[in-house]
This record gives C-alpha cells, structure tokens and sequence, in this order.
C-alpha cells in the first residue's frame, strides 16, 4: 500500500512491497539521470523492516553536483516527479510523485550533512531494534496527536532524532 493523502498523518504497517518499490524506482531513477547521478538512497521509516510508516517511498538521491538538480529534476518528471524547488527543504531539490503522493525524492550534492544524517538515523533504525521500537511508539503517539498536522508531527519527532545521532554510532 503506497498513497498519502495531502497534509495527513497514517501509518501503515511495514511491508516487503515497499523494499520492492523502492528497487523498482531506484531503477528508473538512475536510467533517466545517468551520468549525473552518483548514488540513490531508499531513506526514512519505508526503509526499516518492520518499522510503521507513512506509506510514501521515501528516495534521497546524491548528485556530483547540487547545480545539476534542475536538469536532473526535469528528466524525473519523464517518470511523474513534480518539481517542487529547493525552498521546501533545505540544501535539496525536492520532488514528489502521485495523488495521493507515493514517492518523494529528496537530492542532495554527494557528502550533504542532512543526507549523511538521514543515512546514520537510518542505520541506527536497521540496526537497533531498542531504537526502532521507541521510535515507532513515538510515531504512532504523534500520529494519533497530529493525524491533520504533519509539520507538527515531523517537528514533534526531531528531539528524538538528534538524541539518536548524538548518541549512536
């Protein structure tokens, strides 16, 4: 099951589909943007098995260079991307895919510390079953708490995560 409707918070339970989608895409991804990418990442809670989630893939893509994300962005929308900028986050291309939305692609130049981040939470997350757990309670409160708000939801979750990164690894 992939779709979230705009501005909700719903978690789904994990599924292998997800994993399998991601591959799929990755794929794609790297058939439309070659040479210009350098890596493709499945990243957030899609990515760790048996981890609730937000039924939404979840794909961080490294670039040689960050300038390069305009052009790589206008060959994505060949596979249904929607340019959003890079004002939504920060130092990213955004790009998002499907209503409701199933995929978003976040695209960094390679060695970006949000991307290095996104990569270190998830490992902790793979690798620690203790952290996983916490953290999937976490969400599952907030979801109930921000079911209609989820830039409350995402906020709520960050002090968890810093802790995370500080701690692990």
């Amino acid at each position: 099951m992939l779709g979230l409707p705009n501005g909700r918070v719903i978690l789904a339970p994990w599924s292998e589909q997800w994993h399998e989608g991601f591959l799929q895409e990755k794929e794609k991804i790297e058939e439309v943007g070659r040479p210009y990418i350098a890596e493709v990442h499945h990243i957030g809670s899609t990515s760790v098995k048996y981890l609730r989630a937000k039924p939404v893939l979840d794909i961080a893509v490294e670039l040689a260079e960050f300038k390069d994300g305009v052009y790589v962005s206008s060959l994505l929308e060949q596979l249904g991307y929607d340019y959003k900028g890079t004002e939504i986050l920060p130092d990213r291309h955004y790009l998002s895919k499907g209503s409701p939305r199933t995929h978003q692609i976040h695209m960094f130049e390679r060695g970006n510390s949000y991307l290095m981040e996104q990569l270190k939470f998830r490992n902790c997350l793979r690798n620690n079953e203790k952290v996983r757990k916490e953290y999937e309670l976490l969400k599952i409160k907030l979801a109930e708490a921000y079911a209609s708000d989820k830039f409350k939801y995402t906020r709520e979750k960050a002090s968890f995560i810093q802790s995370i990164l500080r701690n692990y690894g």
